[in-house]
């Protein structure tokens, strides 16, 4: 009977109107909830008709709805004050879990744009919903291994293993300047660096031009390395030799003595700048570790075992012809400008900065910047058809396809946006609309109901 279908009518459109009006008011109570995605509540009939001769009766199918999460739309980036406060700048999601362990190796792994990041008791990056932050760890040279579908080289970020950091020199770069003009030391007639008694390291040989360099070992300790220059009597070339103080501080193989780690020349073309081609002081300084117990090679050293200290290897940088900088030999008075040394002390752990790369650096109060995590940005081909798991995250399923892990702005997916928040992408305007559209449904829907009935109860007067 028709009129019992228009009942049913009538029904599914309260039913239909409610759950419209659940999702919409989840929209509004979430409007400043960080990352939240917009509930689309879509309506679609229930009817079948046939066609055909003859005469056919209608009877109503009414209405149901379908609720799907608007996940591919993203909200607004607002700048935040935390530093571990990120959003995604494009397509994709952090990955997390609901635990800083993956202890029964069947936890799940969750996708979330909500990336209020803090700290929890133990360090870990925890944002408000209770999800713990996942990334690659960099490697102690520098790599990452970053795997787009292995979960295995995630881990939960954490800040609290981030103990203090010293920082070995590598490179050492000296400009300065030596004077054409200076005389020629009588010294320089018998100068032989292999010779203790004729060297400038010893100190039986006062150099022409001297300077004392400081450079950081493996633990951060200052060492000093002085560089001590005496004319040749060859023109455009300069003695050169590079010696620890104190000599005891290194031991040396043959054909280094007194604290010695490189001897040579230092030769200049007749414009002053440096001839790299006749220079033969080393443009590297390889320090073996103070543990080596292998016999010294020729013009080998190493720490002294008493300073307990690591190998170490130092590109020394003179410069080069037509290049700024760097050693050269005008006629004005001999002087050292500068020189940049890299290395630093012992510094405690002091910051943690995020990039648009994912990398999360430690800053430590010595100047270090070291990069500890890269964070991946994990993208689906469809967001729409990820499922919710409760606390704005998300899981794949068929109809989302599988997940792949990028780093940020790698492929199609989105940079890191550091210091900032992902709204949510609800437009209150448009859910208020909603709200008032779906009231009139339901009160229609409701009409539909008392109409029926009148209808009804006016059929079964009839027999009277």
């Amino acid at each position: 009977m028709s009129l019992n279908s228009a009942l049913a009518a009538g029904a599914s459109g309260l039913i239909s109107n409610s759950s419209a009006l659940a999702g919409i008011s989840d929209n509004i109570a979430n409007v400043n909830t960080v990352g939240y995605k917009r509930v689309n509540t879509n309506f679609f009939p229930n009817y079948s008709l046939t066609s055909g001769a003859g005469d056919v009766r209608y009877a109503a199918g009414g209405t149901s709805t379908l609720s799907k999460l608007d996940v591919s739309t993203s909200g607004l980036l607002n700048p935040a004050s935390s530093s571990t406060s990120l959003a995604i700048d494009g397509n994709g999601f952090f990955v997390v879990r609901p635990n800083s362990q993956n202890a029964t190796g069947f936890d799940p792994v969750l996708f979330t744009r909500s990336g209020n990041f803090e700290t929890d008791s133990a360090g870990f990056l925890r944002n408000a919903a209770g999800m713990y932050l996942y990334g690659w760890p960099v490697q102690a040279d520098g790599t990452v291994n970053a795997n787009p579908s292995n979960l295995d080289q995630l881990e939960a970020i954490n800040l609290s293993n981030i103990g203090g950091a010293a920082e070995a020199t590598s490179s050492v770069r000296i400009n300065a300047n030596l004077q054409a003009s200076q005389d020629v030391s009588p010294a320089a007639a018998t100068y032989d660096a292999t010779d203790p008694a004729n060297n400038m390291a010893s100190g039986n040989v006062t150099p022409d031009f001297q300077r004392t360099i400081q450079i950081y070992d493996s633990q951060g300790g200052v060492r000093s390395v002085t560089l001590s220059l005496l004319k040749s009597t060859n023109a455009n070339t300069w003695n050169a030799e590079l010696h620890i103080d104190p000599a005891t501080d290194i031991t040396t193989g043959a054909g280094l003595n007194s604290g010695q780690i490189a001897a040579g020349v230092l030769a200049f073309n007749t414009d002053g700048q440096i001839d790299v081609a006749n220079t033969t002081l080393p443009s590297t300084l390889n320090f073996l570790g103070s543990d080596n117990a292998a016999a010294l090679g020729a013009n080998d050293f190493q720490w002294a075992a008493g300073t307990g200290i690591g190998a170490q290897s130092i590109q020394l940088d003179l410069g080069a012809a037509g290049t700024p900088g760097g050693i050269t030999q005008y006629d004005s008075p001999s002087t050292l400008n500068s020189t940049r040394v890299n290395g630093a002390i012992f510094g405690a752990f002091s910051s943690v900065d995020v990039d648009s790369q994912g990398f999360v650096s430690a800053r430590f109060t010595n100047g270090v910047v070291r990069q500890i995590y890269q964070i991946p940005v994990a993208t689906v081909a469809n967001p729409n058809g990820l499922a919710t798991a409760g606390g704005s995250a998300f899981y794949v399923t068929p109809e989302s396809g599988a997940f792949t892990l990028n780093t940020p702005g790698a492929g199609a997916s989105g940079q890191i946006a550091p210091k900032a928040l992902e709204n949510s992408n609800v437009d209150i305007a448009t859910e208020f609309s909603n709200l008032i559209i779906t009231q009139r449904a339901y009160s229609a829907s409701s009409r539909i109901i008392t109409t029926a009935d009148e209808m009804m109860a006016e059929a079964i007067q009839m027999k009277r």
